[in-house]
């Protein structure tokens, strides 16, 4: 898959979350913002999938891909976090999405 194919992949994932998906997707997001706190694109990067399963659409800012910004380290860190999600979240429209994020992630790490 290509960078716009993972890009429309998240940008499917997003628009199928059912009402209690979203729910747990501000929860998992909000959870990850409070423990990056002092790291600036991690918070960035929770803000801006959060915002975009609030609006149900991607590509909801003109600013930078926080996930471009992320260290090496901290996209290996989300990673793991998206791959524990996606393995064992019971909804499985939450698991798809943390999927698609994983495959977001994946490109910026083959792009850097």
């Amino acid at each position: 898959m290509t960078a716009d194919h993972h890009r429309e992949y998240l940008a499917r994932t997003v628009a199928a979350l059912t009402p209690a998906g979203h729910r747990r997707v501000d929860e998992l997001l909000e959870q990850l913002a409070a423990v990056v706190r002092d790291h600036e694109w991690l918070v960035r990067f929770a803000k801006a999938r959060e915002a975009e399963a609030d609006l149900g659409r991607t590509e909801v800012s003109g600013d930078v891909e926080p996930a471009r910004m992320l260290t090496a380290r901290e996209r290996d860190e989300l990673m793991t976090g998206f791959t524990t999600i996606r393995d064992q979240e019971p909804l499985d429209d939450v698991g798809d999405w943390a999927n698609a994020v994983l495959a977001l992630l994946e490109d910026e790490a083959g792009s850097s």
